[in-house]
């Protein structure tokens, strides 16, 4: 079995959509204050270690706004408790840049204590919130290439699109290639 960390009931819903064979784990695992979303990611794995046995995913996500050189990145759970996704926007609108870029980096550990990560990453735009099918800072992030925030998407757009879903089908690949080999030796 693969343990999925989070409380997340949404955040669980994409990665269950795309990894069939998981299991949430509503485990509230500390999280370091790093610019690197990987040691992040690393670290949380670590600490799964320590209360779960069995392979672990835990993922984190990332907002870069290019108006602040790339902040909050690994630091957005923090802009959304203190500015809100409105304080996101009057940023973006200030300074004169709303282009962003949302980035999933999903970490898988092996019981054993090796660890794989999978990343993707999808370029938008900040604009005033639209939509209510999205939860976090979904419904001010407006893909590129789309007329849609993904707070206007369906669960099944989104994953199609997302930053997450391009991480999750990453681990799902290696996953089934891994299972792959398992049963050829």
């Amino acid at each position: 079995m693969i343990y999925c960390i989070t409380g997340n009931k949404d955040k669980f819903s994409e990665v269950k959509a795309i990894v069939h064979h998981v299991e949430q784990r509503d485990i509230d695992l500390p999280e370091i204050q790093e610019l690197d979303a990987r040691e992040v990611v690393k670290a949380k794995l670590q600490e799964a270690l320590k209360v779960v046995q069995g392979d672990i995913v835990v993922e984190d996500t990332s907002l870069y706004l290019h108006c602040l050189k790339g902040l909050p990145g690994p630091f957005i759970k923090l802009f959304l408790k203190t500015i809100g996704n409105e304080g996101l926007v009057e940023l973006a609108v200030k300074y004169g840049d709303a282009r962003a870029t949302a980035r999933t980096v999903v970490g898988y550990v092996t019981s054993a204590g090796e660890i794989h990560f999978f990343e993707g990453a999808l370029e938008g735009t900040i604009v005033a919130p639209r939509g209510e099918n999205d939860f976090g800072w979904g419904p001010i992030f407006q893909p590129e290439g789309y007329s849609k925030t993904f707070g206007e998407m369906s669960r099944e757009e989104k994953n199609a699109v997302s930053m997450r879903g391009s991480a999750l089908r990453k681990l799902k690949e290696y996953l089934n290639a891994k299972k792959s080999d398992i049963l050829t030796e």
